[in-house]
C-alpha cells in the first residue's frame, strides 16, 4: 500500500503560509529619556569641552605618548577579557543560526536490516508485502526465522502559523547585537583601565624620583645638624627630630616603590602578560601624559547612541520583546506536516526495487487548549522579563548621563586645581631661587637653602599628584562618554 501526497496537500501548505501572522507585539524601540532627546545639552560644561562630537576610537592619541599608544595596541590584541566577550558573540552568532534553521523542515535518513526469529508464525503472504520479509527458515518448534532490508528517509515540517518561530529568530538576532556591543563595552572598560595604570605609573615613578631627592636634602640637613650639635650651636632635641624627619622621608619611598610595581603587574595583566614582562618597556621614568587643551563631548542624544553598554541593553530591551512573540505563539494551535519514503523487502535486492516503494504523508494539528494557565504564565513571564529589560535600559541611560556629568565636574574643577598648584610650584622655585641667592651671598645658612628646596619639591609632588589626577579624570570623561572602541569589521 502506498500514501502519496496530492496536490491538495501542497494547495493547503501554501494557503496556511499566506494566511501566516506573527504573534506578540512589534518592537518600536525604548522611549528616549527626556535629558538625552535631540537638542539637549550637558548641564555640566568646561571652557575646554566644545560640542564636536569626539572620535569614537584611539581617544588616547591625543594624550601624546606612543608608549601608551604601544600598550592600548597590545591590550586590544591579547586583553583575555576581550577574547570572553568575542568568544560570546560566536556563540549568539551559532544561537542565531539555530533558531533560523528550526524554521527550516527536518530530514533524516535511514538504513536498516532485521533479522528475526519469531515462533508460531505464519509468514507465508509475506513476499506480496512492500516491507516485510520472506520465512527464510524453520525449525521442528515451528518457529520461523526471516530477513527485512530498508532504505528510507523522512521529512517533517511545523508551520510557523503564528509567527513564534520568527519572533523566535528576532530575539536571537537581538541579542548577537547585544553580544556585539557587550565586545565594544569591554573594549571601552579596557582601554580606560590601560590608560589609567599608565598614568598612576608615571605618576609613582615622578615622585619616587622627588621623594628620594626629598630623602637626600633630609639626610644632608641631618649632617648639618649633627656638625652644629657637635659645636655646640643645635641641641640634641633639634637632632632626634631631624633624625625623625629623614626617617619619615626614607619611609615615604617605601609604598611608591611598591605601587610602582603593582601597575607594572597590572599593565602586563592588562596586556595578556606575565607580571615582569612589560618591565624593560616600562621601568625608565617619563612624565604623565597631558590631555588636550580642548576636548569634544558631543550631546547627550550621541551619547546614548555611541555608549556600548546603552546598546546592548536596547538590544536586550528588543530580544525581551521578541520572546513575548514566542510565548504567544505557544497558545494557539500548531500545524506540522511528516512525510515517510521507504523501499525495502525480504531481499538484499529489494532495496533498489522502485516498485516496492512506500510513502506517507501525515499533516498533524495539535493544540494544548487545556493546559490549566501553563502558556498564559509563560506569556506573562515574558511581559515581566520586557518590563525588567524597559527598566534595565533606562538605569543605564541615567547612569551614562550621569557619569558623563560627573565626569565633566571632575575634569573641569582638576584643571582648574592644577593650575593653582603649578602657580604654587613656580612661587615655591622662586623663593629656592633667592635664597640660594641669600646663600652664595652669605646671609643665608646651607639649612635654610635646603628647607627652601624641599619646600620646592614638596610643591612638585603636589603638582606631579594633580596632573595625575586630572589626566585620570580626563580618561574617565573618555569612558563616560563611551570612547574607546571600533565597530567590527
Amino acid at each position: 500500500m502506498r500514501f502519496l501526497p496530492t496536490a491538495s496537500c501542497f494547495s493547503a501548505l501554501a494557503l496556511l503560509a499566506l494566511t501566516a501572522c506573527t504573534a506578540g507585539p512589534d518592537y518600536h524601540g525604548p522611549e528616549t529619556a527626556g535629558a538625552a532627546r535631540p537638542g539637549a545639552q550637558f548641564a555640566r560644561t568646561l571652557d575646554s569641552a566644545t560640542a564636536q562630537a569626539p572620535a569614537t576610537a584611539a581617544w588616547w592619541t591625543a594624550l601624546g605618548d606612543p608608549v601608551l599608544d604601544a600598550l592600548e595596541a597590545r591590550a586590544l590584541a591579547a586583553n583575555p577579557g576581550v577574547a570572553v566577550a568575542e568568544a560570546r558573540v560566536r556563540q549568539a552568532r551559532a544561537s542565531l543560526r539555530s533558531e533560523r534553521a528550526n524554521g527550516l523542515p527536518v530530514a533524516n535518513a535511514s538504513a536498516l536490516y532485521v533479522h528475526a526469529r519469531v515462533p508460531g508464525l505464519d509468514l507465508s503472504g509475506s513476499n506480496d508485502s512492500d516491507q516485510s520479509g520472506d520465512a527464510s527458515q524453520s525449525d521442528s518448534g515451528g518457529s520461523q526465522s526471516f530477513n527485512l532490508y530498508n532504505l528510507g528517509f523522512d521529512a517533517s515540517w511545523e508551520v510557523d502559523l503564528w509567527g513564534g518561530r520568527r519572533r523566535g529568530v528576532e530575539a536571537a538576532r537581538a541579542q548577537l547585537d547585544a553580544a556585539q556591543a557587550n565586545v565594544s563595552d569591554a573594549q571601552v572598560s579596557l582601554t580606560a583601565e590601560v590608560a589609567q595604570a599608565y598614568v598612576n605609573l608615571r605618576d609613582r615613578q615622578q615622585r619616587m624620583a622627588l621623594a628620594q631627592d626629598d630623602a637626600a636634602r633630609q639626610r644632608d640637613t641631618l649632617q648639618l645638624t649633627e656638625q652644629r650639635q657637635h659645636h655646640g650651636t643645635a641641641s640634641a632635641l633639634e637632632l632626634e627630630e631631624q633624625r625623625h624627619r629623614l626617617e619619615q622621608a626614607q619611609a615615604a619611598i617605601l609604598p611608591l616603590g611598591a605601587e610602582r610595581d603593582a601597575y607594572l603587574n597590572a599593565l602586563a595583566t592588562l596586556a595578556g602578560e606575565a607580571p615582569g614582562a612589560l618591565d624593560a618597556m616600562l621601568t625608565t621614568p617619563a612624565p604623565v601624559p597631558l590631555p588636550p587643551a580642548s576636548v569634544g563631548i558631543g550631546d547627550p542624544a550621541a551619547l546614548l547612541q555611541r555608549r556600548p553598554d546603552i546598546r546592548a541593553a536596547e538590544r536586550q530591551y528588543a530580544a525581551a520583546t521578541a520572546k513575548i512573540g514566542v510565548a504567544e505563539a505557544a497558545r494557539f494551535p500548531s500545524i506540522s506536516f511528516m512525510g515517510l519514503i521507504g523501499i525495502g523487502g525480504a531481499k538484499p535486492g529489494d532495496v533498489f526495487d522502485f516498485d516496492k516503494l512506500a510513502a506517507i504523508a501525515m499533516p498533524r494539528l495539535s493544540w494544548s487548549f487545556l493546559d490549566f494557565g501553563r502558556n498564559a504564565a509563560r506569556v506573562e513571564q515574558a511581559k515581566g522579563a520586557q518590563d525588567e529589560a524597559a527598566a534595565q535600559y533606562r538605569q543605564t541611560v541615567l547612569n551614562a548621563l550621569r557619569d558623563s556629568e560627573d565626569a565633566l565636574a571632575r575634569f573641569g574643577a582638576q584643571r582648574l586645581e592644577v593650575a593653582s598648584a603649578a602657580r604654587s610650584k613656580a612661587s615655591a622655585d622662586r623663593s629656592a631661587a633667592l635664597m640660594r641667592q641669600r646663600f652664595e651671598a652669605g646671609t643665608a645658612t646651607r639649612i635654610q637653602l635646603l628647607d627652601a628646596e624641599r619646600q620646592g619639591i614638596a610643591a612638585a609632588q603636589t603638582l606631579s599628584q594633580g596632573k595625575a589626577a586630572m589626566t585620570a579624570d580626563y580618561i574617565a570623561l573618555q569612558k563616560a562618554l563611551g570612547l574607546g572602541w571600533e565597530a567590527p569589521r
